[in-house]
């Protein structure tokens, strides 16, 4: 037998360097994707479910009734102040959970790459990703990767979905509420939309505004725990803020919402870049906040309990749900007149998340 070396490559060229970008061959299922998914993904997500890399993950039976929830991420830009796409991308998703009464659980996560991605802006996106599964105490257990040609994407974008265990007992949602219900938002709105126009180069202004990217699991949880009871509905105003969830709960009860404007907690910074713009702070994307709508008897336990917690320190009780007008949203404005809420028309903010 010949003790002549096996040449590096089948066809005797010199082994390529380890590439820094995102390369068509990352998606071809072969060694490059096999190192990316082992070295990359594998090593930040690392956990028994994910580790024995199959096309899924097998989990442990879950005790009653369950949520599931999906999400697409196409934010632009990829990088913003107080975060990015993979913080977001499981942020949005346990949050999604959790206004459904959930204890989130389980994750999966997809990669749509472009070639020519930086590999280390990858792999700072996947270690944020990490950090915050591992905040919210979740798991990512299985995923996809596929890569296309330049100019067919836009540098990444990520599509997650969630697995939780529902930990309250009464109907939640939508369609549950009832006049006389308080409306509460756990803290200022419009932070993360005006933080991530701030870093558009067509918009030219600049701002020291951070998103407010956060689970709030751990806020939904004391809730659940002292009055999970009086919980009628809760949702994220995420695309189209808070003035698209209250007309989504007032058209589903058939009910008015009527709000408290001086109530509504606004940072300066977002209102001054909300009248450069010319936007209204009510209309603009949030990922860390809110809305919870509550029984009045609880309502300042409630709103004591939100303010307890860091990510609902700023929490204020801003307007009720009231019969009669059903599917109407209005305002009493600090001038002492009226405003009507419409839902949001068009798309104001294009790719905020």
């Amino acid at each position: 037998m010949s003790d002549e070396r096996i040449p590096e490559t089948w066809n005797g060229a010199a082994p390529q360097a380890t590439p820094q970008t995102v390369h068509m061959s990352h998606g071809s299922g072969g060694r490059l994707m096999h190192t990316l998914i082992t070295s990359l993904f594998q090593s930040h997500f690392a956990n028994p479910f994910l580790d024995a890399l199959d096309d899924g993950a097998v989990l442990p039976a879950l005790p009653g009734r369950l949520a599931f929830t999906t999400d697409s991420y196409v934010v632009d830009p990829i990088f913003f102040p107080g975060g990015n796409i993979g913080d977001l991308a499981v942020n949005g998703t346990v949050n999604d959970l959790c206004m459904c009464g959930a204890v989130p659980l389980y994750l999966s996560a997809g990669f749509i790459l472009e070639e020519g991605l930086a590999l280390t802006d990858l792999e700072e996106i996947v270690a944020s990703m990490a950090e915050a599964a591992k905040k919210a105490g979740v798991h990512i257990v299985t995923g996809d990767t596929k890569v296309v040609e330049k100019g067919k994407a836009d540098r990444l974008f990520i599509n997650t979905a969630g697995i939780g265990t529902i930990a309250v007992q009464h109907p939640m949602g939508s369609r549950h509420l009832q006049p006389g219900d308080a409306v509460l938002l756990s803290g200022p709105v419009g932070d993360h939309g005006i933080a991530v126009l701030s870093q558009r180069k067509n918009l030219g202004f600049s701002s020291s505004i951070t998103s407010d990217t956060a689970a709030l699991n751990e806020l939904t949880a004391a809730l659940y725990k002292t009055r999970g009871e009086a919980v009628h509905a809760m949702r994220d105003p995420t695309r189209g803020g808070l003035a698209a969830v209250l007309n989504e709960f007032a058209g589903a009860s058939a009910v008015s919402i009527q709000l408290e404007e001086t109530a509504i907690p606004v940072r300066p910074e977002v209102r001054t870049a909300c009248e450069l713009l010319g936007l209204d702070p009510l209309y603009i994307a949030n990922e860390g906040k809110m809305v919870v709508i509550v029984a009045e008897p609880a309502s300042m336990e409630a709103l004591d309990i939100l303010r307890q917690h860091p990510l609902g320190r700023e929490a204020e009780y801003i307007g009720r749900v009231c019969s009669g007008n059903p599917g109407l949203v209005s305002m009493h404005t600090e001038l002492g007149g009226w405003r009507i809420i419409d839902q949001p028309m068009g798309e104001l903010l294009p790719r905020i998340c």
